[in-house]
C-alpha cells in the first residue's frame, strides 16, 4: 500500500497535508485493530484471526485503487488500517506461541516472511508503473496476491502443552511490574517504527519530490529497504544463535545510524537506494527480537502483552510518518531522515534487556493452550 501513496495521491489530486493525514490515520487504527485482534484470537483463535485481517486488507486495496474520490479513500486507508493491526497481533502471537514450544528463536523467520511480501508489492508498484496502468490496476493485482496468500495459508499443531484454554490463559492479569519491565522493549519499537515508517511511507515520496525520480524508479527505495530486511531477517535467528542477542542488536543499531545519515545525504536516487537497503538490514533484526524477548516475560499471555507493546509501534509510525510528511512538505526531507539516525544510537542503551530462547524450553507455556494451531 505505501508504494502507491504518490500514485494514490496524483490520481486523486490530494493535497499533501491531507497524504500525511492518512498515513497517521493508518497508523492510529492499526492501533485499535490491534486491540480488536486480541479480541479475534480469544474468541477464534490466532489462524482465523489472521485469515480475516488477510481478506480485509485485499478488499481494502481494491477499494483505494478504485476510490472515486477523497471520502472514499479516506474510509478505505481507514479500514485498511484496521486490518493490518489485527494482523499484526495475530502473526506476533503465533509466533510467540511457536518459539516457546520449539524453544530456539523463530521471530526473525516470521518477520522475513512479511518482508518478502514488501518487496513483491515494491515491484508490483514499480511493473505497473513502468506498464503505464492505472493506480486502480496496479493495486487490484496487489489485492489478488493478498488474497492468493489467504488462500495458501496451512496450519500445524504445535507440540502438547499444559496450558488451560485460550480465553482462560488470555485473560491472566498482567500486573504493574510487567509494565515497567517493558518500558524498554517499548521504547526500541517506538524508534524501530519511526524508522520504519519514514522509509517505508515516504522514501518514495523522496525519491520522486527530493530527488527527482520517475514514478517508475521511486518505489525502487521500499523496494530495496525491504530487500534488506529479507536478508537481515533471514539471518536474524542464527545469528542469534551464534552472538546472542545483545550483540546482534547492537551492531544493527550502528548500523541503522549510519544507513540512515547515508540516505538523508544522498546525491542522487541510486545512492538513496542503496542506502534504504542498508537501513532495512541493520533495522529488520530490531521489532522481532523486541517482540520475542518481551513475549517471554509472561508466557502464557504473550498475546495480551504484545498487543499492548504493539501501542509503542504504532506510536512510532505516527510519529515517524508525521514529521517527515511535514517536512517533506516544506521540502525538508534530508532532515527527515537525518533526525532519526541519531535516536537509532539511543537503542545501544536498551541493548541488555534482550533476551533469548533458552534450548530446550519448550515446556509447553504457549500461549494458546494444548493441541493448537500455527501458521
Amino acid at each position: 500500500m505505501y508504494t502507491t501513496v504518490p500514485a494514490v495521491t496524483e490520481h486523486l489530486n490530494l493535497a499533501p497535508l491531507l497524504t500525511t493525514t492518512l498515513m497517521v490515520a493508518v497508523a492510529l487504527m492499526a492501533g485499535g485493530g490491534s486491540f480488536l485482534g486480541l479480541a479475534a484470537i480469544r474468541r477464534a483463535g490466532p489462524v482465523a484471526t489472521i485469515r480475516g485481517a488477510v481478506l480485509t486488507a485485499a478488499a481494502t486495496l481494491v477499494l483505494i485503487g478504485w476510490a472515486p474520490d477523497e471520502t472514499t479513500v479516506i474510509c478505505a486507508y481507514i479500514l485498511f488500517g484496521l486490518a493490518v493491526g489485527a494482523l499484526d497481533v495475530g502473526v506476533n502471537a503465533r509466533a510467540a506461541a511457536i518459539e516457546s514450544a520449539y524453544g530456539r528463536s523463530i521471530f526473525g523467520s516470521f518477520y522475513m516472511a512479511w518482508s518478502v511480501g514488501g518487496v513483491v508489492a515494491a515491484l508490483l508498484t514499480a511493473g505497473a508503473a513502468r506498464l503505464e496502468w492505472p493506480v486502480a490496476g496496479g493495486l487490484s493485482v496487489q489485492a489478488c496476491t493478498v488474497l492468493l496468500l489467504a488462500v495458501c495459508i496451512r496450519t500445524h499443531t504445535l507440540p502438547s502443552s499444559s496450558a488451560g484454554p485460550p480465553d482462560t490463559v488470555a485473560q491472566l492479569p498482567l500486573g504493574r511490574r510487567l509494565w515497567t519491565r517493558l518500558i524498554p522493549f517499548g521504547l526500541v519499537l517506538l524508534v524501530v517504527y519511526v524508522v520504519d515508517s519514514t522509509v517505508s511511507a515516504w522514501s518514495a515520496v523522496y525519491l520522486r519530490q527530493t530527488l527527482a525520480a520517475s514514478l517508475t524508479v521511486a518505489p525502487l527505495a521500499y523496494a530495496a529497504y525491504q530487500a534488506g530486511t529479507v536478508v537481515g531477517r533471514a539471518a536474524t535467528d542464527r545469528l542469534v544463535q551464534r552472538f546472542g542477542a545483545v550483540a546482534v542488536v547492537r551492531t544493527a543499531a550502528l548500523l541503522v545510524a549510519g544507513a540512515l545519515a547515508g540516505m538523508a545525504a544522498a546525491p542522487s536516487w541510486p545512492f538513496a537506494v542503496l542506502a534504504a537497503g542498508a537501513v532495512g538490514l541493520g533495522a529488520s533484526v530490531l521489532a522481532p527480537l523486541c517482540l520475542a524477548s518481551a513475549a517471554r516475560l509472561r508466557p502464557a499471555a504473550s498475546e495480551a502483552v504484545l498487543a499492548r507493546l504493539n501501542l509503542f509501534n504504532y506510536v512510532g509510525v505516527i510519529t515517524g510518518g508525521a514529521v517527515s510528511g511535514l517536512l517533506g512538505s516544506t521540502g525538508q526531507f534530508r532532515l527527515a531522515y537525518a533526525a532519526p539516525a541519531a535516536l537509532a544510537v539511543l537503542l545501544l542503551a536498551a541493548a541488555r534487556h534482550f533476551t533469548q530462547q533458552p534450548p530446550g524450553s519448550a515446556n509447553g507455556s504457549c500461549a494458546l493452550g494444548p493441541g493448537t494451531v500455527a501458521l
